[in-house]
């Protein structure tokens, strides 16, 4: 990863989700993934997704091989967010092992449209993973890896190789590629107003006035208005 690369991630680890999606909302830009919940690791994650897609089928559709979660592990790394579009399905992706092996190659994060297993193992790993769904039933002859570094859907969210994601106890937000400077720049702006509004009301002042000071919430004109 170049240090422009690092330098990036770096200041963009400072801003929380919601801040980011309020900077996406003020651009137009749908970047918050609905229905994936992280079971694994903590604190905050920032990186450059890899995208995978895998397709899904009844036990036996498919050969053992053709799950390929090797080449999905060696996929991850420092800065890297692995993003894997399973379809929704409720096969895991994702179980103890693979996680120790991503651990391993410090991985940033593992995020699942699918589901993952041994919940508990993937936690002693310490890798930062988050699913749709968490289940026994393994991926081996029912899930084909497709795809990878193409386009994929996440939580109703286009990601496609290279887009910003970060993720926290709140949520996981997506921002594209080329638009992350501007959206940077909105989030910054953002954050500054949330820090004066917090700033005012630890200082005493009630909310509403230190929102309509700020522009957060302007004040009400009238009731029913």
């Amino acid at each position: 990863m170049s240090d422009s690369d690092q330098a990036l991630l770096a200041r963009c680890a400072a801003i929380g989700t919601s801040t980011w999606a309020d900077a996406m909302d003020t651009l137009g830009i749908a970047g918050v993934t609905q229905g994936i919940t992280r079971r694994a690791g903590l604190g905050r994650i920032v990186g450059f997704a890899v995208t995978a897609r895998h397709v899904w089928g009844e036990l036996g559709d498919f050969e053992k091989a053709d799950f390929a979660v090797g080449r999905l592990v060696a996929a991850t790394g420092p800065g890297r967010v692995l993003m894997v579009d399973a379809g929704g399905t409720c096969i895991s992706t994702f179980g103890g092992i693979a996680s120790l092996a991503a651990s391993k190659r410090d991985a940033t994060a593992v995020v699942i449209d699918g589901a993952c297993r041994d919940v508990d193992e993937i936690q002693a790993t310490g890798l930062w993973l988050a699913s749709r769904h968490v289940t026994p039933l393994t991926g081996k002859t029912r899930l084909r890896l497709q795809a990878m570094g193409e386009p994929v859907t996440i939580g109703g969210v286009e990601v496609e190789e290279g887009d910003l994601v970060v993720g926290d106890d709140t949520g996981l937000v997506v921002i594209p590629r080329g638009r992350v400077d501007e959206v940077l720049v909105a989030a910054q702006e953002a954050l500054a107003v949330d820090e004066r509004v917090e700033q005012s009301v630890r200082e005493g002042m009630s909310f509403a006035e230190a929102a309509a000071a700020a522009n957060y919430i302007p004040a009400s004109t009238g009731a029913g208005k």
